[in-house]
């Protein structure tokens, strides 16, 4: 976990499970497995198990963490707090009781407001109904492209206080994409040695399909080698908008 966060669109991160596996086109140059395989390098007793090496790497292994569960009760302060920068809490690997222990926190805690991604959004909407939704629990899937616009209307189907979109990295036109239902929306390019940088009209028309449908849009960054390469301004304006009313934080 840290207490401060470098991503910008939240204040903190938890991690109650560590380890993923990758699912799509997204995943290619995933940041949280390379990280995984340098804190195995350095120690850390979260990021010892290693996952299969043909989706995973060392440190990468899906890996609950029960012990993780009391950090959100620990900080006196309200924050935004992302759930599992370092693993989804709905791959398949999760016991869907441990998820529901996560949710217990998250609602035991209204002082703080959630956001939770998911590339798992089929597992996400089957298992929706068995459990209890908090009102300060915003709930999110990744879309990197075209191909993975299924995901929205599995999200459509989840009763979360607000539903959210991250098209990070964004590789390619999100053209006749539907936000109905939706209450926010993510977008960025790709960081790191091999970034696959964003066509800026897929950006704009992103923006665009926001501005006319009233859901704030927030833009990352537009990536390069490191994150802050290309900045963070589309046609001279930053986004930073967020989902109304959003809790208070410090």
């Amino acid at each position: 976990m840290a207490d401060r966060s470098p991503i910008e669109w939240t204040h903190a991160t938890w991690n109650p499970t560590t380890g993923c596996d990758r699912v799509s086109a997204g995943c290619d140059h995933c940041y949280a497995l390379d990280l995984a395989a340098r804190l195995k390098a350095m120690g850390s007793t979260k990021y010892q198990r290693d996952g299969d090496p043909r989706t995973s790497g060392p440190g990468f292994g899906l890996t609950v963490h029960p012990a993780a569960l009391n950090i959100p009760r620990r900080w006196a302060a309200p924050r935004m707090i992302f759930v599992n920068s370092m693993s989804d809490l709905f791959h398949a690997q999760v016991p869907l009781g441990f998820v529901r222990d996560v949710f217990a926190v998250i609602a035991e805690t209204p002082r703080h407001t959630y956001q939770m991604l998911t590339k798992r959004a089929r597992r996400l909407r089957r298992v929706a109904d068995r459990l209890d939704w908090p009102a300060n629990l915003w709930m999110g899937v990744s879309i990197e492209d075209a191909g993975a616009l299924d995901r929205v209307e599995d999200l459509r189907q989840v009763p979360a206080a607000v539903r959210f979109l991250s098209c990070e990295p964004l590789l390619g036109p999100l053209a006749g994409i539907d936000l109905t239902g939706i209450g926010w929306v993510i977008a960025g390019g790709e960081s790191g040695p091999a970034a696959r940088p964003p066509d800026p009209a897929w950006i704009r028309d992103l923006r665009d399909v926001c501005t006319g449908a009233g859901v704030p849009f927030f833009f990352k960054q537009w990536g390069g080698r490191t994150a802050k390469s290309g900045g963070r301004t589309l046609d001279g304006t930053t986004w930073d908008e967020y989902p109304r009313p959003v809790a208070a934080v410090s």
